[in-house]
């Protein structure tokens, strides 16, 4: 089990680290400025929210590195998995506010939270929906 929620965090790990990245350097360009206080507001709980989602998906892989030949891989596994899944949840709170400030930064337009709200519902359909119906109609008979 280890070996697959490792492979699992590489996968959301680059993804993360990608969208902090350019998160971190919007901050140095001249538009930065020209935002409305709640644009800020939005940008400053975004990059909070991509630093935690960082921490917590690199956390399995310092939790393996500091706790390898302990004997205790059962207990790290539920801790890394644990983990993963709050990083999971913070990247999709990460992404959602990255898509809300950039759709309000370019359109302006009304219609701009039922996009993202839109757009939230496919990421918990597709990250968990779905591996949750899977999970309880393979796994419960």
């Amino acid at each position: 089990m280890w070996t697959e929620l490792i492979q699992e965090v590489r996968v959301a790990q680059m993804g993360v680290q990608i969208l902090f990245g350019f998160l971190l350097t919007v901050v140095f360009t001249p538009t930065y400025a020209k935002l409305s206080d709640t644009d800020q507001t939005i940008y400053l709980v975004t990059v909070v929210l991509g630093a935690c989602a960082t921490g917590a998906l690199i956390g399995p892989v310092s939790l393996h590195r500091l706790v390898s030949g302990r004997r205790i891989k059962a207990h790290a596994v539920r801790w890394a998995s644990r983990l993963t899944l709050l990083g999971l949840l913070l990247l999709l709170a990460t992404t959602s506010c990255s898509l809300l400030l950039i759709l309000r930064v370019a359109t302006h337009d009304g219609f701009v939270p039922y996009l993202v709200t839109g757009v939230v519902g496919w990421y918990l359909l597709c990250w968990f929906g779905l591996p949750m119906w899977a999970r309880h109609r393979h796994t419960t008979r």
